[in-house]
């Protein structure tokens, strides 16, 4: 008997060694449904927090930048992942894919330049088209400029005659007599009525 106990004497000890007291913490029991209010509650109304509409966009924005950023790390992860793992499984047949990918992103790379060799050029016509259209609008807008300012000095200049022959009837110190003579012998009367047609139906006597 004292064989057995001596072969589980670690048993034994650990069995006999006094417990460590049990720790019981207090917790705090919920309300039940049918428990009532509290009387420092009674009465409140529960006010949802302000929330700001430009805080709250900002933060939907961002929210979903890095919901976007996230998903492109886990996607970028779990292609490289998967390529290890593809690379390991095939070997020779994952080298000969690369190989024709770098072949196909070679000609595409050159697909691509020339792409933008011809739409180069196209813009660069499109770009002298459009300057030779603009010179040759301003070009036409000059001379339609000088034709207008021609046709004003002309219009100026016939206006300036005009003045100049209306200007030999214009009684001056030189021609006053005369003219006063000239409109004593020949008065003229300027009271009377028209009609409808412009016609003089009436006219008064000078006295």
């Amino acid at each position: 008997m004292f064989q057995v106990i001596g072969g589980r004497s670690v048993q034994v000890t650990r069995l006999l060694a006094p417990r460590s007291p049990v720790i019981v913490e207090a917790v705090r029991g919920r309300k039940s449904r049918t428990d009532p209010v509290a009387k420092s509650k009674e009465g409140r109304i529960k006010v949802p927090p302000p929330v700001d509409a430009t805080e709250m966009v900002v933060l939907k924005e961002r929210y979903t930048e890095y919901q976007m950023i996230t998903r492109a790390l886990r996607l970028e992860f779990k292609e490289g992942v998967l390529r290890k793992k593809y690379e390991e499984e095939t070997g020779s047949l994952a080298e000969e894919r690369a190989r024709q990918e770098a072949e196909e992103h070679r000609a595409l790379m050159a697909f691509n330049t020339q792409e933008n060799l011809r739409i180069l050029q196209v813009r660069m016509l499109r770009v002298q088209k459009e300057t030779e259209d603009a010179e040759r609008q301003q070009l036409e807008a000059v001379v339609q400029r000088q034709q207008q300012q021609q046709e004003f000095i002309k219009e100026k200049e016939k206006e300036i005659l005009k003045l100049q022959e209306d200007a030999k009837n214009f009684i001056t110190l030189e021609n006053l007599d005369q003219r006063i003579e000239e409109a004593l012998d020949n008065p003229k009367n300027y009271n009377f009525a028209i009609d409808k047609e412009g016609r003089v139906v009436k006219r008064t006597t000078l006295q």
